[in-house]
């Protein structure tokens, strides 16, 4: 029987650094590189039947609240294009560089613009738009260091990219218009995930899954890294739940800088001074973001007030003239 020593010496050993560079499934991915775990689309398949085990749990204990009546349509292509985000970004993680990887990240941004103004004619502010091209280049300065182009790397990274632009519309937008909550959309939509991702797998994973070493350790670490990916989606879809598809990614975003900072300050890590650079240059970008986003709000308050007091006065006044 292993001890937890021999399990956390198992992750560290091959450079904590490392992971720190990468955020979320990323992180995911590097520990399932650790154990030698070469099947990219058959690890999002895992994760995806540790997920589906979990909320299966939840809704036996009636921890998940019943969902909302809505057509199929939509959940049938939120669990298609969640498939193909999460399999494609693994995949991409093995041919592509991280600079790469990171790109491809970056361009998730203006995809999701375009496709909210084409789906919904949402219409993004000037003001918005420079914040997020400081964001959008802070974070390009900052970890974009290791360019390696490779031209299947580069089709899967371009293939990610408008998936995974639609699955965070898709997640806020069904949570905010539809009223589902984030676990009961999640238990709608991972078995399409899984069905999906079977048949993902021989199409874009290499040949020799069953002969792969699945001892106690290995079987271990990538049955931890799918509960640390339930845990991470599910906290992904209870922000875009409470925010919208754009704010979800400068969210993101704010995580790949603090973590690059936290390893230069903490681990005495050095990254450049361009990269460090780049960090201030994007969490500047993403305050004036949040800034522009408070004023926003307040404005809308402010104006759903007035409406309310008039509506309080013209009742008082009616009852008044009601009155004998």
């Amino acid at each position: 029987m292993l001890s937890s020593r021999e399990i956390l010496n198992f992750f560290v050993n091959k450079d904590i650094r490392k992971l720190l560079k990468r955020k979320g499934s990323d992180a995911n991915e590097t520990g399932a590189k650790n154990a030698g775990f070469q099947f990219p689309v058959l690890l999002s398949f895992i994760h995806y039947v540790v997920t589906l085990g979990l909320i299966a749990t939840l809704n036996a204990l009636s921890l998940i609240p019943p969902s909302p009546p809505l057509k199929s349509t939509p959940l049938f292509t939120l669990g298609l294009v969640m498939s193909l985000c999460t399999g494609l970004a693994n995949v991409s993680l093995k041919y592509n560089s991280v600079g790469f990887y990171q790109m491809a990240k970056i361009a998730v941004t203006p995809t999701i613009v375009l496709a909210e103004y084409l789906w919904y004619k949402k219409k993004v502010s000037f003001p918005k738009v420079v914040a997020l091209t400081v964001v959008s280049i802070g974070v390009a300065i900052a970890t974009v260091t290791d360019l390696q182009f490779n031209l299947l790397g580069a089709i899967v990274a371009m293939s990610w990219i408008i998936p995974s632009a639609i699955s965070k519309i898709l997640w806020s937008s069904l949570q905010q218009r539809e009223n589902y909550t984030a676990l009961a959309l999640m238990w709608k939509t991972t078995p399409i995930s899984l069905l999906c991702l079977l048949i993902m797998i021989p199409l874009l994973d290499p040949p020799g899954a069953f002969s792969y070493n699945w001892n106690f350790l290995n079987t271990s670490m990538i049955l931890i890294s799918g509960v640390f990916g339930f845990l991470l989606q599910w906290s992904a879809a209870l922000a875009l739940g409470a925010t919208s598809a754009i704010s979800h990614v400068v969210l993101g975003q704010f995580k790949t800088c603090v973590l690059l900072l936290g390893n230069y300050y903490i681990f005495s890590s050095n990254p450049g001074k361009t990269s460090i650079c780049g960090a201030f240059v994007a969490i500047a970008g993403m305050s004036y973001y949040t800034y522009l986003n408070l004023k926003n709000e307040k404005l809308k308050s402010g104006k759903e007030h007035p409406q309310k007091d008039d509506q309080e006065n013209n009742k008082n006044s009616d009852t008044f003239n009601r009155e004998p």
